[in-house]
């Protein structure tokens, strides 16, 4: 199989288009190192299979002429930056939504018909329902990048039903692993790096979250993906667990050694659009045969421990 891979040099782009050349599919990797890094891809580099685009999904005739002779489109890109999401509101809807729209036409154009989209499960907003189904319903939105993944959702549910595509839509907890760049772990290691006395944290550290590291939701795409039972199917991704952020904080800095001091910023939210308690039910794609590998706490470790033989990127993210 031919797959099309945007934000391919990414942290999750990067490891699903490993695993995809490893099961022997040819692999184009798109994207425009905003945030992606190049050198996440240099063992796919050597793979003949493999090529690597440099190319923004806003430019709609580059990511056309490049999708061309897929079979599959995996469609990561994304800004993911929802903590200052108020802070530059187009930026959600040109790399979210636009961007979206955009692989949209030219999978039209290339007449690719699957297609596999990475959304959130902050889509839920602040939800009643504990765990959260994916038939639950929409409440108002609450952060910009939210409302961005339900927009692009919608419009692949649309091109489903107009010209169509088969498309399977995964609604994410966040996401652990290798490769991280950016996140809650990513950010107190830095912090505690500077300064293992005090630990700034945002909100009153109560917030409660659920994380899946990013070998187990690659293993729930790869598997959903490959037994489409419609035209247009859904699963949240997740553990069955959740966990606070001072439990977590806990765990990191544990097993570096240290017991800082906290200074919690207050609040039950740690910015405009956190939600203070995420919990997906993942019953549905259980049902397929998928379970996680890794409780919430290895999956913290394990990342805590790549950063840690990896401190080149904390200077590349500065």
């Amino acid at each position: 199989m031919r797959c099309f891979v945007t934000g391919g040099a990414g942290f999750i782009g990067s490891t699903l288009t490993d695993r995809l050349l490893a099961e022997g599919h040819e692999v184009v990797a798109y994207d425009n190192l905003s945030t992606g890094l190049i050198r996440f891809l240099d063992g796919a580099r050597q793979n003949a299979r493999f090529r690597f685009v440099e190319g923004d999904l806003l430019h709609e005739p580059t990511l056309a002429q490049h999708m061309a002779g897929a079979d599959f489109v995996f469609h990561l890109a994304a800004n993911a930056d929802v903590r200052f999401g108020t802070e530059h509101p187009r930026r959600d809807l040109e790399q979210n939504t636009i961007a979206t729209f955009n692989v949209l036409e030219a999978m039209r154009a290339n007449g690719v018909k699957r297609l596999a989209f990475t959304s959130t499960g902050s889509v839920y907003g602040e939800t009643d329902v504990f765990p959260t189904p994916e038939d639950a319903p929409f409440p108002i939105q609450t952060s910009l990048y939210a409302a961005s993944k339900v927009a692009g959702e919608g419009m692949i549910s649309a091109y489903c039903e107009g010209f169509g595509f088969q498309a399977t839509i995964f609604r994410f907890v966040s996401i652990l692993g290798p490769r991280y760049t950016h996140g809650h772990v990513f950010d107190f290691y830095k912090k505690l790096l500077a300064d293992p006395a005090h630990l700034p944290v945002l909100g009153n550290g109560k917030q409660r979250k659920s994380y899946l590291h990013v070998d187990d939701a690659i293993e729930a795409m790869l598997l959903a993906t490959g037994k489409p039972e419609s035209k247009l199917q859904i699963f949240n991704l997740g553990t069955q667990e959740y966990c606070q952020v001072v439990d977590s904080i806990g765990w990191i800095a544990g097993h570096l050694g240290l017991t800082p001091m906290l200074a919690f910023a207050g609040g039950e939210r740690g910015w405009v659009g956190d939600s203070p308690f995420i919990f997906l039910d993942t019953a549905r794609i259980r049902a397929l045969g998928w379970k996680p590998r890794y409780t919430i706490r290895e999956g913290v470790l394990s990342t805590l421990a790549w950063l840690m033989e990896n401190r080149w990127v904390l200077e590349q993210r500065r």
